[in-house]
């Protein structure tokens, strides 16, 4: 949950709307064709089970795992930045509503009316949140630096509320946490939040967010990886198609915006992934609709993209990032 409140979090509508949201949504449509197609493909050839559950994985982006890689290089400080924020917001938050509306274990049409109802109360929360901070701002800012902390602690309260009403709902909880890191960043827009962006990221970062990559790796079924060769090939098969899925869009479609070693830094950035690879996996297993070493191969080609493509994209944008800044809006 605290993970993708950092990606929604980061997402300032307002810095990609226009032309980075567009390319972003169909950059994510072209990686849907590509994904449904290759998993069919794999489906028929007997690799996989499902084209729908395993074209899903490969069709998205770890924009929440990024962030940090990006905000320490100053690259979200950069028109380069705001193409990937958008690109990465996109590929995170489509396979979201796809794991909310059809790989769930539910009806597609009830699905949408819970989906639907769990809008209309984060939208609420949302207004509310708005409409009263400006009133109670000065008594956060009083707090901030002092052992009541009631900004981070009113961030935690609404971070676990709206993963608890997700999960309550049948929703995955990902959507809450992504809907509350959505909640607060247009709460506090137009205010200095540093400071309370750092606590944060001290909390998220230092406490909370290590435990989810523990607990990754710790249900990660190696055995089924290392038990046939035919795993470990599908391994390698995978690493190259999230390459293929998430990259082509990039390097295809940006061709106006962006000269060509930075969309191959967008193709790069943007074929990260591991957050919902392991969530599509999880559901996938529990429907039967993927093997044990299908899983596992995803994940694990997962992990390497996370280890791999972030450095090839950072090495490919070395010594652009000063030359590439932009003014942020207030």
């Amino acid at each position: 949950g605290m993970l993708f409140f950092f990606a929604g979090y980061e997402i300032d509508f307002r810095r990609i709307r226009g032309e980075p949201l567009r390319l972003a949504v169909w950059g994510w449509l072209l990686s849907l064709v590509l994904a449904y197609s290759i998993g069919g493909l794999l489906a028929w050839a007997g690799i996989v089970l499902s084209l729908i559950y395993t074209g899903s994985a490969m069709a998205t982006t770890a924009i929440g795992t990024l962030i940090p890689i990006l905000s320490d290089n100053g690259e979200m400080r950069t028109r380069f930045g705001t193409y990937l924020l958008g690109a990465g917001a996109v590929g995170e938050f489509g396979p979201i509503l796809l794991i909310t509306l059809v790989l769930s274990a539910q009806g597609t049409l009830k699905s949408a009316v819970i989906l639907i109802a769990f809008i209309v109360v984060a939208v609420g929360a949302a207004v509310m949140a708005v409409r009263s901070l400006p009133r109670g701002w000065s008594v956060m800012q009083r707090t901030i630096e002092s052992s009541n902390q009631l900004a981070v602690r009113l961030a935690v309260v609404l971070i676990f509320a709206l993963v608890s009403l997700a999960n309550t709902l049948g929703l995955d909880l990902l959507l809450g946490g992504f809907a509350a890191g959505i909640i607060t960043r247009l709460a506090l827009r137009g205010r200095e939040v540093h400071v309370f962006e750092s606590k944060l990221t001290a909390l998220g970062y230092g406490f909370f967010i290590p435990f989810f990559f523990i607990v990754s790796g710790m249900r990660f079924d190696v055995d089924s990886l290392v038990s046939s060769p035919g795993a470990m090939a599908k391994l390698v098969l995978f690493f190259g198609l999230f390459l293929v899925v998430r990259g082509v869009p990039a390097l295809v479609l940006y061709r106006r915006v962006l000269d060509a070693r930075d969309r191959a830094a967008l193709a790069f950035f943007s074929s990260t992934q591991l957050p919902l690879v392991v969530a599509i996996t999880t559901i996938a297993l529990d429907a039967g609709k993927m093997r044990s070493s299908t899983a596992a191969a995803l994940v694990g080609a997962a992990i390497l993209s996370t280890l791999v493509f972030p450095l090839v994209g950072l090495h490919l944008r070395r010594g652009r990032t000063e030359h590439d800044l932009v003014e942020l809006p207030d």
